[in-house]
């Protein structure tokens, strides 16, 4: 049976600029995020669109995980929503299946435009010895704030 965890984090940075970043992070992502992330590429497609696979490899600072390949399900730019699921690498040992979808909302906050995302995981364990995978919650709130961070600044 399938398990879900949500969360939702508040940004002062606009929509569009959080969207195109992520849309940007198979480039932006190394630079931004260097004790995560070695590299991310794109093995299939364009990189942005369903049916894109990426490969994503990890820095040692990363617990449990040296890679994961990632295809795109959905990528809706007018709607800002995007969904994935983890097609290989550490974690398909763990979780049979894994999806990630994300959603960027626009909002104003005493005249300012800012954001919220919208973040959810579903994944089946592959046994009940597998722990929920809380540390990939925590480590995409702090990756939205540091993020966040860094477009305010550029």
């Amino acid at each position: 049976m399938a398990s879900k965890a949500e969360l939702v984090v508040e940004v002062k940075s606009p929509a569009d600029k959080l969207w195109a970043a992520l849309r940007d992070s198979t480039e932006l992502f190394p630079k931004i995020f260097p004790e995560q992330y070695k590299s991310i590429e794109t093995v299939e497609g364009d990189g942005k669109s369903a049916g894109t696979v990426r490969l994503l490899k990890y820095t040692e600072g990363v617990p449990m995980l040296t890679f994961a390949k990632e295809k795109v399900e959905l990528a809706d730019d007018e709607n800002k929503v995007v969904s994935y699921s983890v097609v290989d690498g550490e974690l398909v040992n763990y979780y049979k299946n894994f999806k990630i979808t994300l959603k960027v909302v626009p909002t104003t906050k005493e005249g300012d435009a800012g954001a919220v995302v919208n973040w959810s995981m579903e994944f089946d364990k592959a046994s009940d010895q597998v722990p929920d995978p809380d540390v990939i919650k925590e480590t995409a709130a702090k990756t939205f704030h540091d993020l966040d961070d860094y477009l305010l600044k550029n």
